[in-house]
């Protein structure tokens, strides 16, 4: 009897970390199904809770994808943010690497992150689209300052465009990364980076 009661001691989650549990079985099943093929008991009967205890951290299946996409893009966004003062071409390589290591350890949540700007609802699509958004200020922001890159906002009116492009590609890269090719880490690294560097130049 004793023995029961500590095991489900030791299995009873803090609020953080239940709520991190189920978001965490929400990336899986939103990456493998569209958003209206997914259904909320599902979640709450591969975590073992309640469907009342996922609807008191969550009121809504759109206010849990949206956590879903939330978390996803905050990752993200930490990965991407520019290191003042280091210039870009030096970034460049150290930061696709650690996005790609985020890519394939969060494989499922970055699908799922994916996938929002399929879903039928607004709410879900505008989550997805603010953290594009954030990115790609990002980029922008560390290009300016680059004494190298800097210069072309000045004169090339198509950076912005050209860099919202190259998101789009390295994210088809990345989904195709992880649905098996052959292609090494590094060879996508040097891929996206190429892609980058090539359009900066042109």
């Amino acid at each position: 009897m004793a023995a029961n009661h500590g095991e489900r001691t030791r299995r009873r989650l803090s609020t953080a970390e239940r709520r991190e549990q189920l978001l965490t079985v929400g990336a899986r099943l939103f990456s493998e199904s569209p958003y209206d093929d997914v259904w909320i008991e599902q979640v709450a009967e591969i975590a073992g809770v309640s469907r009342g205890l996922l609807y008191h951290y969550f009121p809504t299946k759109r206010d849990f994808f949206a956590a879903v996409v939330e978390r996803e893009s905050e990752r993200m966004l930490r990965l991407t943010a520019a290191v003042p003062g280091v210039p870009v071409r030096e970034q460049l390589t150290a930061g696709l690497d650690a996005y790609l290591e985020h890519v394939r350890a969060h494989a499922h949540g970055y699908r799922a992150f994916h996938r929002a700007d399929a879903a039928g609802d607004r709410t879900v699509r505008r989550v997805y689209r603010r953290a594009l958004a954030v990115q790609e200020r990002q980029i922008l922001a560390a290009l300016a300052a680059d004494p190298e890159f800097g210069p072309l906002f000045q004169q090339r009116p198509d950076v912005r465009l050209a860099v919202r492009g190259w998101l789009a590609f390295t994210t088809a890269v990345c989904l195709e990364w992880l649905r098996g090719s052959d292609l090494s880490r590094e060879q996508v690294r040097d891929l996206c980076a190429r892609a980058l560097l090539g359009v900066l130049a042109g």
